[in-house]
């Protein structure tokens, strides 16, 4: 049954999981995550993917990097905070003003944008770490944490060791699974 089970029987295994360093870039990275984003390697379901990654350096996580601290980088003028949108669009201030963003000379900056911002390493955009759990926890508790720290993931620890993460998706499957019984 779902709430007698600990929080390593619904864990993805940190060899399972895309794990990178600070130093690394974002292009690394992203082709990192995009490598096993889709792949069903362990039997577990996971259509939802693995939507971050872990950040570690000399075998202690330092941050968690997830798609959208990876588009506000990438595409600052899209997904970035204000002062970020409008920082890069005056790069093209002009386009956007022309609403000339279909042009081949917008999308061509637009692209070289992108390649440059992918020179960023991981450490300049990780999010920082709000929680993680035991691997011997309950349940119960992943779920807690999750809703109060306003996360998807969790890292999972073992004797002071990640061992794994536990994603919001990897919940929502287990609970499901109680109503489909």
């Amino acid at each position: 049954m779902f709430l007698d089970k600990k929080v390593k029987d619904l864990m993805i295994p940190i060899k399972d999981y895309v794990v990178t360093t600070p130093d690394r870039t974002l292009q690394e990275a992203v082709l990192e995550m995009r490598r096993v984003y889709c792949e069903v390697e362990t039997g577990k379901c996971t259509e939802a993917g693995h939507r971050t990654g872990l950040v570690m350096e000399d075998d202690k996580l330092v941050g968690i990097i997830d798609f959208q601290s990876i588009m506000r980088a990438l595409m600052p003028e899209i997904a970035g905070k204000l002062s970020d949108r409008l920082a890069a669009l005056g790069q093209s201030i002009a386009f956007a003003e022309a609403d000339a963003h279909d042009l081949d000379e917008a999308k061509a900056g637009f692209k070289e944008r992108v390649l440059k911002n992918a020179k960023t390493s991981v450490g300049t955009v990780m999010l920082k770490l709000r929680g993680q759990i035991d691997a011997n926890a309950e349940i119960m508790e992943g779920l807690k944490l999750m809703h109060r720290n306003r996360v998807t993931v969790l890292p999972v620890f073992e004797n002071d060791k990640v061992v794994g993460v536990l994603r919001d998706s990897d919940l929502f499957l287990a609970t499901a699974n109680i109503l489909a019984e």
